[in-house]
């Protein structure tokens, strides 16, 4: 970069920081590489991050960048697959100050900031039985913003409910600065006042479109077919007000025209009753006539699969057996439908079985309703992509595109697009899709590091694009945008006029080309060559990792530091500087320095690594475990103070308890406000080293309870009860009206059901290892769990009976890495299973909250947590939103700042509640503090509204 633009840059950010605050203004080596990074195979690294907060500040940096005359780029999940999010420019990043919505009409619309999370919009739509028009299958992580600058659609959404046919009304801010609220009156008139020239500019665009029948009837046929390529030229056609235009040229024009601020969408009915078929053709040829003669029937999706895409998923647990014996020319289509009712539903599937009467199968279709086999076959369908990235060489990436074939020669289509893939040495690709839009996603892994594949690839793509956009008439880009992959390739498709016409259309939205320059149009032939991502091998844990992202939405330090694909990110980069070795420069040199200083804190320190974002990732990556790795690496020098704690593991905990006694009589005698005040600042002075003290420090928890002898009845039955290091620890809050610690609720719930308590020997002594493996100290967490399982072993009689643990995260740790012999059960498990059936429950009249800890989310049980909430309680609130805590273990003492990010909100959604409840008891100190009411175990729940069967509460 040459040292003028360098000062511009600088010149900007001082320019913005009399309007946004410092830490929004982001312009480190590292966050500018990590936050710049999206789910395409491009790389550009801003020089710039910008996060507003509001449609000021926006406004305010457009003003900035414009009288510079620096490009800007929006992000919003960064999930998109083509470039559309990168730039070595500005970049405009969307935080919190963009999830805002408004539900309209009963739910027939609703009003959304482009921040929210596509999942999070149906969440809000259930209740009214109805969801946005479209589906992408990133649904649960793109955002709103993203969902409509690309026009994406999905498995159910075709064309009919996609962005375009179901935009209601925009908030958009332009490039020169100017807000039009489309849905305004006001704002309509003052905009046709002063941007009068920029309307009658599209209406003329219109008028000569509609004019030129050639055209206008190519544009038509394109819109018939699923088509994202290029600008969104049918608005040109359908409307002739300005506005109008405008509003509907807005989708689908990633970032080029304009900023939308907020969409209205008139939504769908989602209807309830479901069921699909898994079907199985002999070739491909039938399985496209089984699609045309699907295309009339009631259906809300028909996904095709070729045989190469379902061997790609054959191997993985739980597939169907026949994915395996399936001949090598076979294919599949994935019949799903829906209706109000079950006798609609019914009849529907009737007229599909009758839609396909004569077409030959390889085995009898037959629809399934049972929840369980229908999420099979949309896991076999979603697993796709992430199948081809798993498995890929390491270095490689993966390309995923999307073409759309007029369905009439879809059969035509795909056996010249699977020649084309063979004959430019590509035999592994794979092929699926909408097959009712004749919708085909063709996904195969690409290296660009060796000689000649940047070359082949440009054959490929060449022939692709002359095949699919001239010779069949169809869409290069049917729901994934067009991006900087296809930019070169508009033209082609498109043809000249309709070129020239979308040139006009930026010219007149953006004359200085300064919004997200070289997306949808660029003169650039080989700009899909330029700027490939690299991706080197950093470590065997995360090297399968494809970027996509879909991990950031259950990351707690998401809107803090790094995310889970960031932290990845920037270990590439840290292995690629290293691997230059003696060719590395001084400026590489210093770059690998600046990385390594930062991650520090940016990605090792601010981890939950609690392995939720497992539970998300296509590929089942825990980067938490990568983290650990790091922290034992850093860590190696304290093995000694680990090893010495864990072998007086018992008097650490002593130790503990008395530094709470401690507190707790501090807190009696300066008060909460300046116990608080000192604890801050002694932390500052400490250079962070101290850990924060928090107002929802509990007591001391009472050990002597578990100072009890068995009774020994033999009609009673056992379970061995261990409660947690610490449950130990930490007993009840101390202004909590609940004044039992978990030790002892569990104790009387466990008698009040029946039971007779096994209580292990030495238990004071006893760790799952959990919190050692955390700190990167993996031999003393070996060594603890081994020490466990022998107790635990002996108290059971070798797996006779279960274990009840008190603390969901511990048990989760030794399910993992005890004896299978043992019956290792948490309290949500055990509750719902074996604590129900014993006792009389009468729900209490409260209104209360439920957090579902991160083990529970990846052991499953977030439904039964929920259940069993609701038969104790009149009324439950799952806080949106809020998935990690962000405690983790101590975390919340020595890294407040993760805890009060992951919670932040939390306190608004449980306000009306008297209380939350969960099965952590470090967790429910972070949750209560960040709350603002107690958060207790979810057995003192129960307890609170049972009885023994036959006899009276307790």
């Amino acid at each position: 970069m040459s040292d003028s633009n360098a000062a511009a840059f600088r010149d900007l950010k001082a320019a913005l920081a009399g309007r946004i605050a410092a830490e929004r203004l982001i312009d480190d080596p590292l966050r500018t590489l990590a936050y710049g990074t999206d789910a395409s195979f491009y790389r550009l690294v801003p020089q710039l991050v910008v996060r507003p907060e509001d449609e000021a500040e926006l406004q305010a940096v457009l003003a900035e960048c414009r009288l510079r005359r620096l490009p800007v780029t929006f992000r919003a999940a960064g999930t998109s697959l083509s470039g559309q999010a990168v730039t070595d420019s500005v970049l405009i990043q969307l935080g919190r100050g963009w999830r805002s919505h408004e539900i309209l009409d009963e739910g027939r619309a609703i009003r959304l900031q482009p921040g929210v999370i596509g999942a999070r919009a149906n969440q809000l739509l259930s209740p009214f039985g109805r969801k946005i028009g479209p589906d992408p299958a990133s649904i649960n992580s793109c955002m709103i913003g993203g969902i409509a600058a690309n026009n994406a659609s999905g498995m159910c959404c075709g064309t009919a409910q996609n962005s375009y046919r179901t935009v209601r009304d925009l908030r958009v801010i332009l490039a020169d600065g100017t807000l039009l609220d489309t849905a305004a009156p006001a704002s309509r008139e003052a905009f046709r006042s002063t941007h009068g020239p920029l309307l009658a500019g599209l209406e003329r665009l219109s008028a000569e479109t509609r004019a030129n029948e050639p055209l206008a009837e190519k544009i038509r046929h394109k819109y018939r077919l699923k088509n994202t390529t290029g600008y969104a030229l049918n608005s040109l056609v359908d409307f002739e007000d300005g506005i109008e235009i405008l509003k509907h040229l807005m989708i689908g024009s990633e970032g080029t025209l304009g900023f939308l601020s907020a969409i209205t969408y008139d939504t769908v009915v989602d209807e309830p009753c479901k069921a699909a078929a898994l079907a199985f053709f002999p070739d491909m040829a039938t399985t496209c006539r089984a699609t045309i003669a699907l295309k009339p029937s009631p259906v809300s999706a028909v996904e095709l699969m070729d045989r190469a895409a379902l061997r790609s998923v054959q191997d993985k647990p739980g597939m169907p057996e026949i994915l395996r014996t399936l001949p090598g020319g076979a294919a599949a289509l994935l019949i799903d439908v829906r209706g109000h009712d079950e006798a609609e539903l019914l009849a529907r599937m009737e007229e599909v079985q009758a839609a396909l009467e004569g077409i030959r199968t390889l085995e009898p279709v037959t629809f399934t309703r049972e929840a369980s086999t229908y999420e099979l076959y949309w896991k076999i369908r979603k697993g796709l992509f992430p199948a081809v990235g798993a498995v890929r060489e390491t270095g490689t990436t993966v390309i995923i595109e999307d073409v759309a074939f007029p369905i009439e020669r879809l059969d035509e289509g795909v056996l010249a697009l699977t020649d084309v893939f063979h004959r430019h040495g590509y035999p592994e690709t794979i092929l699926f899709g909408h097959a009712l839009e004749g919708n085909l996603h063709f996904v195969f892994p690409q290296g660009f590091e060796k000689p000649g594949e940047v070359e082949r690839y440009q054959a490929l793509m060449d022939e692709v694009a002359q095949l699919v956009g001239v010779e069949y008439g169809g869409s290069l880009k049917a729901e994934h945008g067009t991006g900087r992959n296809m930019a070169p390739y508009v033209e082609l498709e498109w043809g000249s006029d309709a070129y020239a016409l979308m040139w006009e259309i930026k010219a007149l939205f953006d004359p200085e080309n300064l919004l997200n320059p070289e997306v949808i149009l660029s003169r650039n032939p080989t700009l899909h060559l330029e700027n490939l991502k690299p991706l080197p091998a950093a470590d065997e844990i995360v090297d399968k990792c494809i970027e996509c992202g879909f991990c950031e939405v259950v990351c707690p330090s998401t809107d803090l530091t790094l995310t889970p694909r960031q932290r990845i990110v920037i270990r590439r980069e840290l292995a690629r500087l290293e691997a230059l070795g003696a060719q590395a420069t001084e400026a590489d040199q210093q770059r690998m320095t600046q990385l390594e200083e930062a991650y520090g804190y940016q990605g090792i320190d601010t981890c939950a690594a609690t392995g939720l974002c497992a539970t998300q990732c296509p590929v089942g990556i825990d980067t938490g475990e990568m983290v650990r790795q790091l922290r034992r690496d850093r860590s190696m020098g304290k093995a000694p103070l680990a090893r010495r704690i864990g072998r007086h593991f018992s008097g650490a905990t002593r130790v503990a308890r008395g530094g709470l006694n401690a507190a707790g009589a501090a807190r009696a005698v300066l008060g909460v406000n300046l116990m608080d005040k000192m604890s801050r600042g002694a932390r500052r002075l400490s250079g962070d080293r101290l850990p924060q003290w928090s107002p929802a420090l509990p007591k001391a928890s009472p050990i002597r309870v578990l100072k009890r002898n068995a009774s020994g009845a033999a009609d009673r039955d056992k379970v061995v009860y261990l409660p947690s290091c610490a449950t130990r620890i930490f007993g009840a809050a101390h202004d909590d009206v609940e004044s039992r610690s978990v030790m002892e609720i569990t104790l009387a719930l466990l008698d009040k059901a029946g039971y007779e308590v096994i209580l292990p020997e030495m238990i004071g002594h006893l760790c799952c290892g959990m919190a050692f493996k955390s700190k990167g100290q993996y031999d003393e967490a070996t060594h603890k769990a081994r020490e466990l399982n022998r107790e635990l072993l002996v108290a059971t009689q070798n797996g006779r009976y279960p274990v009840l643990c008190d603390t969901s995260p511990c048990t989760l740790q030794m399910q993992e890495h005890l004896d299978e012999r043992l019956s290792l059960m948490e309290p949500v498990s055990f509750a719902h299973d074996h604590l129900l059936p014993r006792l009389s429950l009468t729900p209490l009249d409260e209104r209360i909250a439920v957090h579902v800890t991160c083990s529970s989310t990846r052991m499953g049980l977030t439904d039964k947590f929920v259940t069993l909430a609701r038969a104790c309680a009149r009324e439950v609130v799952v806080p949106a939103e809020i998935s990690c805590c962000g405690f983790a273990g101590d975390k919340g003492f020595t890294t407040p700042e993760l805890n009060a990010s992951a919670l932040e909100g939390l306190a608004e959604q449980v306000a009306e509640c008297s209380a939350g409840y969960s099965n952590s008891r470090t967790c429910e100190i972070g949750l209560s503090h960040h709350g603002g009411i107690p958060y207790r175990s979810i057995l003192s729940l129960l307890d609170r509204a049972s009885r023994a069967a036959g006899g009276s509460p307790r």
